[in-house]
This record gives structure tokens, sequence and C-alpha cells, in this order.
């Protein structure tokens, strides 16, 4: 196997044995960015010389005898929407293209503190706003297990570069599924993690009550290592939760004996894709097979979550977006009547389709005399949403379902019917609306294609579906598999 192709924890063993160089193992992914980044299309910018600076930083402290963190040396590549200072942030929006903030977001700082070395940053749907990274105003991500196939969204530049081994590991951001939908697409693991874990300080904003930042690995012993890494309360984000997280390593436990599974009957509906259904009950049985105790349960609210999403969600946009007028940052027209001309121009120009139809939606359900008819009552629902989680979690440890109703789709496929695309994330937006932490794990393949099986827990429980998703990883072998990088680049 390739040192681009190996995982976190078996890279820092090689390093701290000293079998292999961080510098070494910095050139391999370049090496392999160099090789397919023209097929994948995973990042919008690469750092590689202060990716050697760092990963020769380590090996220094490697031959003084130092001790090192387990991400030192390991490459990681950022969502474009993590504030990087020095390096640019567009948010893979127009309205952005040429931002260089002065500060690093919290979770950026957190990761240079472990000596991790920043590749570069990822390709994402405009603004964290898509199922599919199509929205970018600068390219399109491929999906590397079929090039004329979407990786999913937003995150999708993340998931492709750690399955194409263009990353060992990669950080996303989560709003409505951003992480985990892509996640299974790409056959990677990620997490979104209890909404308030991780800081979203430097974070760009879509909808502020939503967003969460996780990470994407290629198994799970890698996603609690990053997990550790990133997580910690900051002063910095009002939102951050001041309480003692637990050493997620310690969650990497092959035991779930005895374990309560719920299966959410609302997940197996109309619209899911019968092959990806048979690989679910598959990986049910397996964990059965552990000695857990799997029952059917009932979240009756689950079918006014994507309406209650998509309320929600763009009325936040709506307002965080306001920011975006070409006076202070990014990008502004030259020709303009007066100031007010210049706002529109800029804006219309600046931002893309999805992101204004977003705008434009949540625009209208703050508007004076439907806030109450949709917003307000959006957020009831929202409520109602979470009371049936509250509900579920009397019984269970944590539910189990479906990532996404299918697997990854070709390019253009649902781009002309947005409620189409919408429904990509139907499994994972009602996690976001209660704030509960979600993880979607490789769990097999239909038609070469990988399918994700999603475990959602109560408010803070992490460790109990690290757990769990830890026992089903070394059951099976679905993550060991690597993509073949074929099909037609689009």
């Amino acid at each position: 196997m390739e040192i681009c192709e190996l995982t976190a924890h078996k890279l820092h063993n090689l390093l701290t044995s000293k079998e292999i160089r961080a510098e070494e193992v910095c050139l391999a992914v370049f090496k392999r960015i160099n090789q397919v980044e023209d097929k994948v299309k995973a990042y919008l910018s690469l750092v590689r010389e202060e990716a050697l600076e760092k990963a020769r930083a380590v090996d220094r402290k490697i031959d003084r005898g130092e001790a090192i963190s387990p991400l030192a040396g390991i490459p990681v590549a950022l969502k474009d929407n993590l504030c990087t200072k020095g390096l640019k942030t567009t948010c893979a929006s127009k309205i952005l293209y040429n931002f260089v903030p002065p500060y690093n977001a919290t979770v950026v700082d957190k990761l240079r503190q472990e000596d991790a070395v920043i590749t570069g940053k990822t390709n994402m749907d405009e603004f964290a706003m898509g199922s599919s990274t199509e929205n970018s105003a600068f390219q399109k991500t491929c999906n590397p297990w079929s090039l004329d196939c979407v990786p999913g969204g937003s995150s999708g530049g993340s998931a492709a570069a750690v399955a194409a081994g263009e990353a060992i590991c990669a950080l996303g951001s989560d709003t409505g599924g951003s992480i985990r939908q892509p996640a299974a697409f790409c056959g990677v693991v990620g997490m979104k993690p209890t909404y308030g874990t991780v800081s979203r300080y430097g974070l760009v904003a879509f909808a502020s009550s939503l967003d969460q930042i996780g990470p994407f690995a290629r198994d799970v012993t890698d996603c609690a290592l990053m997990l550790n890494a990133i997580s910690g309360h900051d002063s910095m984000d009002s939102t951050s939760v001041p309480t003692e997280l637990p050493d997620y390593r310690n969650a990497l436990v092959e035991d779930i004996d005895g374990f309560r599974i719920g299966v959410p009957a609302e997940y197996f509906a109309a619209g899911l894709d019968d092959r990806v259904r048979r690989v679910i009950e598959e990986a049910i049985t397996v964990l059965e097979q552990r000695g857990a105790r799997v029952e059917e349960t009932t979240l009756p609210h689950t079918e006014y979550a994507l309406s209650t999403y998509y309320i929600i969600a763009p009325a936040e946009a709506s307002s965080n977006l306001a920011r975006y007028d070409g006076v202070r940052y990014g990008y502004r027209v030259e020709e303009a009547e007066d100031v007010v001309d210049m706002f529109s121009r800029t804006r219309s120009r600046g931002f893309g389709a999805e992101v204004k139809r977003r705008v434009m939606l949540g625009t209208y359900a703050l508007s004076a005399g439907y806030y109450d008819a949709y917003y307000l009552k959006a957020l009831k629902v929202r409520t109602l949403i979470r009371r049936d989680f509250e509900r579920a979690f009397e019984k269970f440890d944590f539910l189990i379902s479906p990532t996404t109703p299918s697997t990854a789709f070709r390019f253009g496929e649902k781009v002309d019917d947005p409620l189409t695309m919408y429904l990509s994330d139907v499994f994972t937006l009602a996690v976001n609306l209660a704030g509960l932490p979600g993880v979607s794990i490789p769990a097999g393949f239909v038609d070469g294609m990988p399918v994700g099986l999603q475990l959602i827990g109560k408010p803070f429980s992490e460790s109990t579906l690290l757990r769990a998703a830890y026992t089903f990883e070394q059951s099976t072998a679905h993550h060991l598999k690597r993509p073949p990088l074929t099909g037609e680049v689009k």
C-alpha cells in the first residue's frame, strides 16, 4: 500500500519508530496530488512549500527525541470556508475570490498546535449550499469511485481528497448533512459532532444555529484522533459548550454487546433505493451478531424536517450573507451609478444561482407578514423534531439509518430540480435541527459505489457512536477498499 493510502494512526507509528520521515509522507501526498488532481479537482488552493517546511519541523522534533502528537506530520486538508491567515478563503464563491483572512479559525490553530501538515483548501458548494459540489463558482469536484459522479456536498472536496489519497484526513462543515452525505458518497468516515462541541470561530457562517465543523478520515480511529484535536470550549464562540470532553481514543473498543439500537421507520420509507436498503439491513445484521439489540422505532415529525430546514437555514443565510456588499472585502463591481446600485450589482454577479435562491427564500420567510407564518412556525416544528429524538433516546443508545437514499448520482442529474437535490439530505438534516452528533461509515457497495451507514446519538454521545462504528468497522472490510479513479472526467 502506498504511503498516501495509509491511515494517520499507522503513519504515526511509522514516524515514531523512525521507519519513515514526515517529509517523506508529505512528498508522497503531494506526488499523489500531482497524479490525480487534474481528474478529481478536490482542491482550490495548495500550500506545498509551507507543508514541507512543517513536515521538516516535525522531523527535527523526532530527531531530538521529543514526543509528537498523534497528528504530527499528518497531511490534512481544509474546507475552503475555514479562515486561514495569509491564505485565501473563498467559500467557492466569486464574491470572496480574493479574500485573505487576517486570522485563523480556531480549528486551524488547534491542528497547527498538533503539528498537523496543512496541504491546502478544498472545493465545496458555494457558501456550503448544495449537495453535490456542483455549485462551486470555480470547478466541479469528481467522485474518485466514478469520475462522472458527484462527490456529494457541500464538503465534496474534503471527502474526495481523503478518498483519493490527496490528504490523509480533512475537515468539513455540516449544516444539514454536508459532512456525512459526501462521506457516504466517497466511501470514507465523516462525523458531525454535537452542536457546540467544536468551535465555529473562523467558520464562514451559512446557518449559525445548524453549522458544525467535523472530520473526514479513512477509518474510525483517525476520526477519533481528529475529533480529539479540534474539540473543546472556545471563548471566541458563544455557542461553544464549556464542558469537559473525553479522550475519544478510549471509545475505540470492539464491544457493543447489549447496546440498544433504534431503527426509525421513517428513514426506511418510500424514496430509499432498494439496493441501499439491503446494504443497510446487512449492516444491521452485523451489529446484531455482535450482541446489539435492534428494534424499530418512530420519529413521527420526520416528514416535516425537510421543509423546516429549508425555512430556517435560508433565513439564517439571508442574515449572514447580508455582509457581502462589495464595501469591505471581496468582489466589487466597478461600474455603478450609486452605492445602492453597487450593492445590487455586486451581489447579483458575485453570488451563484443556488445562493441567490436560498437568500431570497430566507428573506421572504423573515419579511413582515410572513415571519409568524413561516419562520416562527418552523422553529416550533424544530422543537417537535428534537423531542422525537429525546423520546427515542430514553429507550435506545443510538439510532441507525442509511446516510443517503441512494449512492452518488451523475453530474447534471439533479441540477435542474432543486427539490430532488434537497432530498439527497433527507436522512441527515434532522440531526442538525436537533443539534445531535451523527457519523457516516462505509457499509458496503452498490454497483461499485459506496453506501454509508449513519449512526445518530444523543447530545455529547460521540464516544458511544465511535465505539459502535469501530465495532462495525472491525467486523467488515469496506473501509479498506480504495477507489479506482475511473470514469469520464466532468
